[in-house]
């Protein structure tokens, strides 16, 4: 074993504070050469500087500790190479997203016109049976979550032999903002009475059906990014019209966002109601 360096020397030649230095010691990620019996004292060697910069690089560019441990576990260099690329295509995707956000806010601070206008009504939708996946999640994971969960309840459906019926849909159960995390069902329309694994390896599933309802409802056509209106037109409908809503609101993606052309995404925002 060469020279060992101390917590707070290796610290100060990483550049990451003894706190983040424990946490990623408990996390697996960086751990140390030796630890002292009596004291509980950390100690590094010299080499571990470069795991130690190669962390702090990748946490600067906002990769979880889950993808970071991937990263540094794999051995073979094209799989590293694959998982920073794939972490690059996220990113920009991510700065794309945001773009589209700072143009929108310009829209909404400068009292410009909204892209279009939104027409409220209520229907009833009759009892689906879905394949269901919920993800608990903070604001800033939706996306990610949300892929997770539909990838998640298509796979247990094709395992079962099923047909998709429908477009896929989001059940919020919970306000979600950057402070409150909640959950979000991710579901998947299949046959009636259809029944499948609940376990699988993208996650646990559940088989169930889903009530029928009187919903008001109203499509976003655009970038989700760019939904909230659809959620402002609904709620100022159902105050003007003295309606109670009864349950989460859902999300019904009416296109494949993959297969369309960027702000030709279509989404069915509903809210159920009281019966009247």
């Amino acid at each position: 074993m060469g020279s060992l360096m101390p917590i707070g020397s290796f610290a100060r030649a990483s550049r990451i504070s003894v706190k983040a230095l424990r946490f990623y010691d408990a996390q697996g990620l960086l751990v140390p050469a030796h630890v002292d019996d009596s004291s509980g004292y950390r100690y590094y060697l010299a080499d571990q500087l470069r795991s130690a910069e190669a962390i702090r690089a990748l946490r600067m560019v906002d990769m979880s500790i889950e993808q970071i441990r991937d990263v540094l576990d794999a051995e073979d260099p094209h799989a590293v190479r694959g998982a920073l690329d794939e972490h690059r295509s996220r990113l920009q995707g991510r700065l794309a997203d945001q773009e589209r956000m700072l143009r929108f806010l310009d829209k909404l601070i400068n009292y410009k016109e909204i892209a279009m206008p939104y027409e409220v009504e209520t229907k009833q939708v009759p009892s689906v049976r879905v394949v269901s996946h919920t993800v608990h999640t903070e604001l800033r994971g939706v996306g990610e979550a949300i892929g997770q969960g539909f990838g998640a309840a298509h796979a247990a459906a094709v395992a079962a032999g099923h047909a998709i019926v429908g477009p896929p849909f989001v059940v919020y159960h919970q306000l979600l903002d950057e402070s409150t995390p909640g959950d979000l069902e991710m579901c998947v329309p299949v046959p009636p009475g259809a029944e499948g694994p609940v376990e699988g390896p993208l996650g646990t599933v559940a088989w169930k059906d889903l009530p029928a309802a009187e919903v008001a409802t109203t499509v976003h056509a655009g970038p989700y990014i760019e939904i909230g209106p659809a959620y402002e037109a609904l709620e100022r409908w159902i105050q003007e019209h003295g309606r109670e809503v009864v349950g989460p609101p859902a999300e019904i993606y009416l296109n494949d966002p993959s297969e369309v052309a960027d702000g030709e995404q279509l989404t069915e925002v509903r809210f159920p109601l009281a019966w009247t």
